[in-house]
C-alpha cells in the first residue's frame, strides 16, 4: 500500500535522497523546504504524488499548514521525517549566544514543532511513524559542535519520551543516528571556525578534519534512504538505529566507556542512598 510521507529539509542531503526514494517506491509525499522552488523537479517527475510546502521548521503556523496539506491531499499521514537541520563548527567560547539559539531552534525546537503539529492527526488515525534524524552527535559530544550536540541530545530525550506516549495511540517513533554521509552537510551547509589556539587540539582539529572529510565520507545517501524506507515498513521498528559503519563503531566505543565509568564510580554513586534499615 502506498504510504503518505512528510519530510522536512527535503531539498538537500539525506532529505533529498529520501524524498526521491519515497517517490520512486510509489509512495506519496509532502516535501518541505524553506524555499520549495528547489523541489520543483519532484513535481515535474512525479506529478500528483508530491505536494510542496514552504516550511521554516521554527514556524509553528507553517508546520500546521504542511500537516494540513498532507491531510487534504492524501487523507492522512503515515510517516513524518524530521530531517531539517545544520551544525556549525566553533568553540563554546567563540560561538555567540545568537548562534547557539539559531542552531538549537532549528535542530531541536524545529523537531518538536513539526512533531507537535503532526501528533493530533496521528492520534486520530491511531497509526503512523515519526522518524527523527538525530546524529552520532546525539549520542556522543561532538568536539567543536556544542550547539549541534546540545540540540541533538535534546532530540533524543524528547523522542524517548514521545515514544512512550505515542505507543498508547498506535504511533511508532524511531531515532536515526547517521555518521558521515556524502552530502553537503560537511561542506556548503556548515560554517567552520577553527578558532583560537587554546582550543586548536579539539576545535581546530575538527574544522580541519571536516574540510578534508567532505566528499570522502563512508556513507551513501541513497543507501541511507533505503534504510529509512525499510524502517517505515517495519511493524516493530527500533527506537534507535545508527546509520553507517562509522556510527556503529563510535557509538559502541562510547557506550562501553560509559558503562566502565558507571562501574568505576558505582560505590560513590550509591553512597548517597539512605542507610538500609
Amino acid at each position: 500500500m502506498s504510504r503518505r510521507w512528510l519530510i522536512t529539509g527535503a531539498s538537500r542531503g539525506l532529505g533529498r535522497a529520501l524524498a526521491e526514494a519515497v517517490l520512486a517506491a510509489g509512495d506519496r509525499l509532502v516535501a518541505t523546504a524553506r524555499d520549495p522552488r528547489a523541489l520543483e523537479h519532484l513535481v515535474h517527475r512525479h506529478g500528483a504524488a508530491v505536494r510542496l510546502a514552504a516550511l521554516d521548521v521554527s514556524n509553528p503556523v507553517a508546520a500546521d499548514e504542511a500537516v494540513a496539506l498532507a491531510a487534504r491531499s492524501f487523507g492522512g499521514l503515515d510517516v513524518v521525517v524530521n530531517n531539517a537541520g545544520y551544525g556549525d563548527v566553533g568553540s563554546v567560547e567563540d560561538t555567540s549566544l545568537d548562534d547557539f539559539r539559531r542552531q538549537i531552534e532549528t535542530n531541536l525546537f524545529g523537531t518538536i514543532i513539526v512533531t507537535k503539529a503532526a501528533i493530533p492527526l496521528l492520534r486520530e488515525q491511531r497509526s503512523g511513524h515519526v522518524i527523527q534524524l538525530s546524529s552520532v552527535g546525539g549520542r556522543i559530544g561532538a568536539p567543536g559542535r556544542a550547539p549541534y550536540s546540545a540540540a541533538k541530545w535534546g532530540v533524543e530525550g524528547f523522542s524517548e519520551c514521545l515514544a512512550l506516549e505515542m505507543a498508547l495511540v498506535g504511533v511508532k517513533v524511531t531515532i536515526v543516528e547517521p555518521g558521515g554521509f556524502r552530502t553537503d552537510f560537511a561542506g556548503a551547509s556548515t560554517s567552520l571556525d577553527a578558532g583560537r589556539a587554546e582550543y586548536d587540539a579539539v576545535v581546530g582539529a575538527t574544522a580541519r578534519r571536516q574540510a578534508a572529510y567532505d566528499g570522502t565520507q563512508p556513507g551513501d545517501p541513497a543507501r541511507a534512504a533505503q534504510a529509512v524506507l525499510a524502517l517505515a515498513a517495519m511493524d516493530e521498528p527500533p527506537l534507535r538505529v545508527a546509520l553507517g559503519s562509522d556510527a556503529v563503531a563510535a557509538i559502541r566505543d562510547a557506550d562501553e566507556r560509559r558503562l566502565a565509568e558507571l562501574e568505576r564510580w558505582r560505590d560513590l554513586s550509591i553512597s548517597t542512598d539512605f542507610p538500609a534499615q
